[in-house]
């Protein structure tokens, strides 16, 4: 275990290419397990865990420009002089993409995982109202726990994450993780409004889980991925954490399309 700027960071793996590896909401590093088994032969792997996910660790609300910047310092510390693969999941591509964007001498190739285009005029055209019902349900709770805080805020965020299906163990999720969501919905440490939608200008794989009420991506985004040769869009039979759900499948398609555009770069 290591660390940088305060937050823990693993590392697996002896491979020339480093993967960076994002997590989301309400989950640490160890979501990834089963893809770093998978990668860790042929890639180095690099995982943090981002700021607040640590339930044994201090509040620490983390503005989109201070995301950033970590994800830079962690960037140049273990890959200095060569981009690396972004493999990111739900607020991992959110933060993940806008790096991306932000800095795309040091990213290689992104693979993104059931958050694409989250707050894009086109997703918003796309969601119907009862989807949009559901995504204002469980985000302005989470934000309000957050707000609580405590004993009580931890239970309401668990009792979310249960409702969703995250299979995050109840001990290892806290209130401390909901920041996002009050970024995103009182505009609070700087909110979301600079946020940069990613354009796939270089080799893009996205997984999305097609067992779900709703989507976090356009057809239109979906569509401008699938348009280039080196990139696809790739349906999984499961929910949001299709990584978990069907990480065999997931895994062998990840390996297959990270090797094979390896070999035409």
């Amino acid at each position: 275990m290591d660390e940088l700027e305060g937050i823990a960071v693993e590392v697996d793996g002896e491979g020339d290419e480093v993967v960076l590896l994002v997590h989301g909401w309400p989950d640490t590093a160890r979501l990834w397990d089963d893809q770093v088994e998978a990668l860790r032969g042929d890639y180095r792997c690099v995982r943090p865990t981002l700021p607040g996910y640590d339930v044994g660790g201090p509040r620490r609300p983390t503005s989109v420009a201070q995301m950033t910047g970590i994800l830079r310092a962690l960037v140049d510390r273990e890959s200095p002089d060569r981009p690396v693969v972004l493999l990111l999941h739900d607020w991992g591509c959110v933060f993940g993409l806008h790096f991306a964007m932000k800095h795309p001498e040091r990213v290689a190739r992104v693979v993104a995982m059931d958050v694409g285009d989250a707050r894009s005029e086109d997703l918003r055209r796309e969601l119907s109202l009862a989807g949009k019902g559901m995504v204002f349900g469980y985000q302005s709770w989470l934000a309000l726990a957050w707000r609580i805080g405590g004993a009580l805020g931890d239970r309401m965020t668990r009792w979310m994450a249960k409702l969703l299906g995250a299979p995050a163990a109840p001990e290892e999720i806290g209130s401390g993780m909901n920041y996002p969501y009050d970024m995103m919905w009182t505009g609070s440490y700087g909110g979301f409004a600079d946020l940069e939608t990613w354009v796939p200008t270089k080799p893009t794989l996205f997984f999305y889980g097609s067992r779900k009420p709703l989507q976090f991506f356009s057809r239109a985004w979906a569509d401008a991925i699938e348009a280039r040769d080196d990139s696809r869009v790739v349906r999984v039979e499961a929910g949001h954490w299709l990584m978990k759900e069907e990480k065999d499948a997931v895994n062998r398609t990840l390996r297959e399309w990270l090797l094979g555009t390896e070999d035409a770069r």
